[in-house]
């Protein structure tokens, strides 16, 4: 059973996340509507089974709660994948949103590595802050093992680019999270 469950109390946020990589409900609740919008659009378009608590200072903003969401749900990544053998270990996908077009590409390499690129057309959608999108993305391929490569291609609606971005994230895990027959996908043999 590809599972996990974990769970992170610091002085800033007490965040719950149970991911399935093979399907399954969807219960988010981390205070910041738009944030639980992209969340959710990541499990459903992703094909994972995924609840998310989140209680964060969201009288500071939303910084901690957002980054630290995708410290835990990396950790649950990261445990679920387990040794990464037997997976399709790439995946990459553009997805459009109207006026907007973002790609991911993602290596389970265990190799942590981020390259994001986004213009966002507005600094906030709701009580989200866009540039909060990079430090997601950071702490979820950091705690994975993820090298990721996310841009934007272009777009004039903060909503659509960021939410483009969230289902193409989906999309390029779930093709690289996929079953395949043999051992680790790769010339050394492992991973």
């Amino acid at each position: 059973m590809r599972t996990s469950v974990q769970n992170r109390k610091t002085g800033e946020t007490d965040i719950s996340v149970s991911l399935s990589l093979d399907g399954g409900d969807s219960r988010i609740s981390t205070g910041v509507g738009f944030f639980d919008h992209m969340l959710n659009s990541f499990a459903v378009h992703g094909g994972f089974g995924l609840a998310v608590s989140a209680a964060g200072d969201l009288n500071v903003d939303c910084h901690h709660t957002v980054e630290d969401t995708g410290i835990v749900l990396g950790k649950a990544f990261a445990e679920a994948i387990g040794d990464r053998s037997g997976i399709a270990r790439f995946g990459s996908f553009f997805a459009p949103m109207d006026e907007s077009l973002a790609f991911v590409s993602v290596d389970i390499s265990g190799r942590p590595f981020l390259v994001f690129h986004a213009d966002f057309a507005q600094e906030r959608v709701g009580e989200y802050d866009t540039c909060m999108t990079e430090e997601f993305f950071r702490a979820l391929a950091f705690q994975a093992g993820f090298t990721l490569h996310a841009r934007v291609e272009y777009g004039t609606n903060a909503h659509h680019q960021t939410e483009a971005l969230f289902k193409a994230a989906a999309h390029a895990i779930r093709a690289a999270v996929t079953l395949r027959n043999g051992g680790a996908l790769s010339t050394k043999g492992s991973l």
